[in-house]
């Protein structure tokens, strides 16, 4: 028997265990999936005892935008009426403006002043429907309180004139027109020049409700302090 296969020689082939490198790699994968796993877990842990600062320092991308709560912010007082003095000066040559469009703001509680036709420099030259000229400090002040009685009126800020007396004040002043006075104009004088446009004051109703609507205060949003994320 075997006589055809017999072998010969002093070598033989080895035979080799197989599935050696198939457990390599499992093992290799295994143990990268088990690093990942402990250090997702530390991250974890070093998130809840910092309080979130790990998501702040990377820029906040989970943190809710912070929410917004609505105050009312402060409303500088502007004159009231009483304490404006009003020059009424008509530059149209419609006769009678001056003195009507006067008695109905001396109605509304305005202090009156001069009331008249306007100089020169106006007479026939204002198209629109009134000009509010006055000092620097009534565009914060007594141009938007006059300007709820009359609609499209027109501002221009009068320069100052230095080295004069001042002229009286508003309550001291009605129904004055106190040509010996030219000095500085006082921040709550204003001369009211009607123009080609005017036709008549402004309703009271309307005018009362968009003066009372001027001195509401106006609410502002501000931030409000969250939590932490």
């Amino acid at each position: 028997m075997g006589g055809k296969y017999r072998i010969t020689g002093d070598k033989y082939p080895r035979m080799r265990p197989t599935g050696g490198r198939r457990k390599l790699v499992l093992a290799a994968t295994g143990g990268v999936l088990a690093l990942g796993l402990v250090g997702w877990g530390t991250f974890q842990l070093v998130d809840v005892f910092t309080g979130g600062s790990t998501a702040t320092a990377a820029g906040g991308k989970n943190c809710p935008a912070p929410a917004t709560s609505v105050s009312p912010a402060k409303v500088t007082p502007l004159p009231a009426p009483g304490r404006i003095k009003v020059n009424v000066l008509n530059a149209t040559e419609r006769s009678g403006l001056a003195k009507a469009t006067a008695d109905a703001l001396k109605k509304r509680g305005f202090a009156i002043g001069e009331v008249g036709n306007a100089t020169e420099e106006y007479d026939k030259k204002v198209k629109g429907t009134v000009l509010l000229l006055g000092a620097a400090d009534a565009v914060d002040g007594a141009f938007p309180v006059l300007a709820t009685q009359v609609g499209g009126a027109k501002q221009k800020v009068e320069a100052p004139v230095k080295g004069e007396p001042a002229k009286a004040d508003a309550a001291e002043g009605e129904g004055e027109s106190d040509e010996a006075a030219k000095g500085p104009r006082k921040p709550n004088e204003v001369d009211l020049i009607i123009g080609d446009g005017f036709k008549k004051l402004a309703p009271e109703a309307a005018a009362t409700g968009a003066l009372k609507a001027l001195n509401a205060p106006k609410p502002s949003p501000s931030p409000s302090s969250g939590g932490r994320c």
